[in-house]
């Protein structure tokens, strides 16, 4: 790998896509990143740092993107992994948590019976915007009676001031901040 380290390398991978997905945002591509064997590989080698010493029972990640990180993560832990899924999603009986957009409201939903009370939850995604889907994350396991011990993302935007809606006591881990 090149000199540079790890965090400004995976930087330098993401692509911005202009007026996507509406003219006037500028899109953080984290495609480009995962394609690429040494970005992908930092990635994870950030993630599973941050948390190799806080014994987590479960990741979860948030759908979609939240899987390609949180199910590799769990894997590298020796923790299981738990998919945050949108309505409609998972066949068995579920808690929800809806929250508020920017146009309206979304839901995520968990098995039931997916992590036991007590236990140790790092929330994975690949963004963390306005903090309501992340959020919502933390309340959804929170109904399960399990910790959440830190909410971790490959990118952060802080002008959107997401960091804020996280719940206290949660650690808010971001590899890249924009």
């Amino acid at each position: 790998m090149t000199t540079i380290n790890s965090v400004d390398f995976v930087k330098s991978k993401i692509r911005d896509v202009l007026d996507f997905p509406v003219k006037g945002i500028v899109f953080k591509d984290i495609t480009t990143v995962l394609r690429d064997k040494d970005g992908f590989k930092e990635i994870i080698k950030f993630l599973k740092d941050k948390f190799a010493d806080k014994n987590i029972d479960y990741v979860a990640g948030i759908e979609s993107r939240g899987f390609i990180f949180g199910s590799v993560l769990a894997y590298e832990l020796g923790a299981g992994f738990v998919p945050l899924r949108k309505p409609g999603k998972l066949p068995g009986e579920t808690l929800s948590q809806s929250y508020e957009l920017e146009y309206g409201t979304d839901t995520l939903q968990i098995h039931k019976d997916a992590i036991e009370a007590g236990k140790r939850v790092v929330i994975v995604d690949d963004l963390l915007a306005t903090g309501g889907t992340a959020g919502a994350a933390c309340k959804l396991i929170y109904q399960t009676g399990a910790e959440v011990v830190a909410a971790a993302f490959v990118i952060e935007l802080q002008d959107l001031k997401g960091r804020e809606k996280m719940p206290e006591g949660v650690e808010t881990v971001s590899m890249i901040v924009y």
